[in-house]
């Protein structure tokens, strides 16, 4: 399929972050707030999952989330996901089927890590998949802002600046 049929197929909407998604689960069995580390400002689902887009010349910008997120390929081509730790080390993620050449089917970006992902220079499109637990809630989003983000991690702000909305 193409990125226009999996659009259609899969009725993928715009994501804040870039990209196109569509959440195609959500458990109906909650965490109390009391259960959960004080980070977190209310109930949440025990997990969530989406479907996501990315075609060549788009990302998904620099953000961060209290929750940890596993990602998952399905189809098309290599995805790279940015990672900035807490620490300031950067790890870039080849996500994508050519175990050969480093890419890997899942990987786990931890909670309150910044992240942004587009597809590798040689792939049209990427189409991947989010699980988030406890699950996603757009309360625990944050969209970094890049002059902050550079400030707190000058060494990586060519990718900073290439890979966030503009403000």
């Amino acid at each position: 399929m193409n990125p226009a049929e999996l659009i259609k197929h899969f009725n993928l909407l715009p994501h804040p972050e870039g990209g196109w998604f569509c959440e195609n689960y959500k458990s109906t069995e909650y965490i109390s707030k009391d259960a959960l580390p004080d980070r977190f400002t209310g109930i949440r689902s025990f997990s969530t999952a989406i479907y996501f887009l990315l075609e060549q010349g788009t990302f998904s910008a620099f953000h961060r989330i209290k929750s940890d997120e596993c990602w998952h390929f399905y189809s098309g081509g290599c995805l790279l996901i940015y990672i900035i730790f807490p620490n300031g080390n950067l790890e870039t993620i080849k996500l994508g089927s050519n175990i050969k050449s480093g890419e890997v089917f899942q990987y786990v970006v931890p909670a309150n890590c910044w992240f942004a992902s587009c597809p590798a220079p040689e792939s049209p499109y990427s189409f991947v998949g989010c699980t988030v637990a406890p699950g996603f809630d757009f309360n625990d989003f944050e969209m970094a802002e890049a002059n902050y983000l550079m400030k707190d991690f000058p060494l990586h702000k060519d990718i900073i600046n290439s890979l966030s909305k503009k403000q």
